[in-house]
């Protein structure tokens, strides 16, 4: 049994005035992922736990079948795994965004991308941050476009930090670090601000009419993470496909094979379908492999609904459709499509709602078939949910038939 999990990050979302009241999952062409509600199981998956961040990090913990309220310590470590860096049991990762701030008195989060800055451009920035306000105690790793590590030795860990993409338009005095610790990720951000005023790739962007990255964001802080081994636990090898340190990372830690793929980007620009490929080819030697695109909960984070439908309908078509296209010729299979959290157009940030998902199996008897289109409400309809979240693998894995059993009426 091949066993494939193709998860599009925020693709859920809440219906709007502007498509005549449907999602943008549900107004999106989606041939594909309408195929595998149709013909396989279609339901809800609640991903996020009460209590904690409706986040990514959580959020993917979770469909992976790690209880979030067990291992999860921030987003930070789980990037920090995957960058290669090793981690003291006293040491406090960050998550390290460039960002552009507005210039004015009190300033405003205009851009939590920086404009979407290229990865040389962002890595040329964080090496001279190290340099230049770094130290033994603060260090600075570059990761991949606006996304960068910020690590603390012997730091703090129990302080409260906004995500910047969820403060987008509004002041971000009001949304820095609090508690104890929060003195020194201010006084760094302010330090990096400084830094930044005239930074030679700021001058450069300037030149061409980008937006500037005029200051770091700290949040998403954890210590090292403890998850058993995915293969221990579910005696499959598997292994992760994504542009993101975050989703690379929680693949790190939990023992799978990390597979690059050449030209992916985290964002619409991504090479959709060179990971349907790598998905395909590396099913020939693995059980399981879990293939992540960003693109949508980066368009839903803008509040882009055309860049969101098109992030979708891109995702069906170059990822869900060429898995399905050839996952047959591997044997038996099953196959999951799945958002890990809403992040709605109207809100421009994550929420903890469940998430549709739909399974299709080689095998007619692993299939309800309920002749059934992909989208939020009518997985509603089904009466099928996975709650908590974390159980879906175990399910999807060991006990698919058992899950079938107790909802098929």
């Amino acid at each position: 049994m091949k066993y494939v999990i193709l998860l599009a990050d925020g693709m859920a979302d809440y219906p709007l005035d502007l498509l005549g009241g449907e999602t943008p999952l549900e107004y999106a062409r989606t041939p594909h992922m309408d195929r595998m509600a149709s013909r396989g199981t279609l339901g809800l998956i609640d991903t996020i736990p009460p209590g904690l961040p409706a986040g990514s990090d959580v959020a993917n913990l979770a469909v992976l079948g790690y209880d979030p309220g067990l291992c999860y310590t921030g987003r930070g470590p789980l990037e920090a795994a995957n960058m290669g860096i090793t981690l003291s049991p006293e040491d406090v990762a960050f998550r390290c965004n460039l960002v552009a701030l507005s210039d004015s008195a009190d300033p405003v989060m205009d851009d939590f991308t920086a404009g979407h800055i290229s990865s040389a451009e962002a890595r040329r920035i964080i090496i001279d941050l190290d340099e230049g306000i770094g130290s033994e105690t603060f260090r600075f790793y570059p990761g991949v476009g606006y996304r960068h590590l910020l690590v603390w030795k012997g730091g703090k860990a129990d302080l409260t930090t906004i995500p910047p993409h969820d403060i987008t338009g509004k002041a971000a005095g009001p949304h820095l670090p609090q508690g104890e610790g929060a003195e020194q990720m201010k006084r760094l951000m302010r330090l990096s601000q400084e830094f930044l005023a005239d930074h030679p790739v700021n001058r450069e962007r300037r030149d061409r009419g980008l937006k500037q990255a005029t200051s770091i964001w700290l949040w998403g802080q954890g210590r090292r993470p403890h998850m058993r081994n995915f293969s221990e636990k579910y005696r499959l090898r598997g292994g992760v496909i994504s542009a993101v340190d975050l989703l690379n990372g929680i693949g790190v830690c939990a023992g799978l094979e990390v597979l690059q793929v050449e030209g992916v980007t985290g964002y619409t620009d991504t090479n959709y379908l060179g990971k349907a490929e790598k998905a395909l080819s590396a099913l020939k030697e693995l059980d399981l492999v879990f293939a992540h695109v960003e693109a949508p909960d980066e368009m839903g984070h803008e509040g882009n609904v055309e860049g969101k439908i098109k992030a979708i309908e891109d995702f069906d078509e170059k990822v869900v459709g060429t898995v399905l296209a050839g996952i047959g010729s591997l044997g038996a299979f099953r196959v999951v499509v799945l958002s890990d959290h809403p992040t709605p157009i109207r809100l421009k940030t994550h929420t903890g709602d469940p998430s549709p998902f739909a399974v299709l199996s080689s095998s007619s008897r692993e299939n309800q078939a309920r002749g059934m289109a992909f989208g939020e409400r009518e997985a509603g309809l089904t009466g099928n949910l996975i709650s908590p979240g974390y159980l879906f693998m175990e399910t999807f894995i060991g006990n698919w038939r058992g899950f079938l059993e107790k909802n098929t009426r």
